[in-house]
């Protein structure tokens, strides 16, 4: 229904600017400021989001074409090049950062699904690398020729939505990475065989987490006992047992549960290694299938 405001109006009219005031306020981010205030500011850098724009300079002059509308899309007056910039540089970057987990856990909210076949919140974990060009962002060296930064995200299974990003520079091993992670209660972890650490898995274990993480080959582990499993499943062994390394075995002193599962589609036998002793050995396999969800996330972002 025409309200009689501009399209764009009306979207921003969702972002509750009570609670982005509070957290401009936290952090004095409208100190000394007259006119471009950080609301302002927000609008411009989500506008050009928006509206595909390739640069600063490109988003001030879609801007400035419109700079009769200014007022009622809420950019404020007098935008320019030089004080969009300046704002971007040197406000705190944490107002934005808060705000965007705030609209973050709203959007969560409302796009859980009950349906799913694992009751509990699922996430998966992992990484990428975005190719940046060196000679504009010089301080993102990668490789003598190359720029680039890490995008570690830990993705949520249920809703499709990021729950957490963490940027670093693009040489930081993804291991890393789990330091910064907040375990849930009660939630899954699913890792990719790259994010092996066992004295990193043991503390998901004692955050009464779980996890589901693809093993290697030259595990070292010692069977104690198997459980039952329907063989016509894919399943080809499922047991519980303890790691044997020197060193794995301080690093994770706890049981542990090895399941063998051959997947009949790609014709490849997965070795999965998790702390869950309740679910079936098909739910496990699942569980790291939908990894692949992350996969696809990376793969939206990086062509948009």
């Amino acid at each position: 229904m025409n309200q009689g405001k501009y399209v764009y109006a009306q979207i921003i009219e969702f972002l509750p600017r009570r609670i982005f005031d509070r957290m401009v306020k936290k952090y004095d981010g409208n100190k000394y400021v007259k006119h471009f205030t950080c609301w302002n500011q927000l609008l411009c850098m989500v506008f050009g989001q928006l509206t595909n724009r390739d640069s600063l300079r490109d988003l001030v002059v879609a801007i400035n074409a419109h700079s009769n509308k200014s007022y009622h899309l809420g950019f404020g007056k007098n935008i320019t090049l030089s004080n969009l910039a300046k704002a971007n540089l040197k406000r705190n970057s944490k107002i934005f950062e808060e705000f965007a987990y705030h609209l973050i856990s709203i959007a969560r909210e409302g796009a859980t699904k009950e349906d799913f076949q694992i009751k509990g919140q699922i996430y998966a974990f992992d990484s990428t690398v975005i190719d940046l060009c060196l000679s504009v962002f010089w301080w993102a060296r990668f490789r003598k020729k190359k720029g680039g930064i890490k995008l570690h995200t830990l993705y949520d299974i249920k809703t499709q939505i990021p729950a957490f990003i963490h940027i670093s520079s693009a040489s930081v091993n993804d291991m890393n990475a789990m330091d910064y992670l907040f375990y849930e209660a009660n939630a899954y972890y699913i890792f990719d065989r790259g994010y092996i650490d066992y004295e990193r898995l043991y503390k998901i274990t004692q955050h009464s987490a779980f996890f589901v993480i693809r093993g290697k080959r030259d595990l070292k582990f010692r069977r104690m006992y198997s459980n039952k499993y329907d063989k016509s499943s894919g399943v080809k062994s499922d047991q519980i047992g303890k790691l044997t390394g020197f060193y794995a075995s301080k690093d994770y002193p706890e049981k542990l549960r090895r399941v063998k599962y051959f997947d009949d589609e790609k014709k490849i036998t997965f070795l999965f290694l998790t702390n869950n002793f309740t679910l079936s050995a098909q739910q496990i396999a699942f569980l790291y299938k939908n990894r692949w969800q992350i996969e696809l996330f990376f793969k939206c972002i990086k062509q948009h």
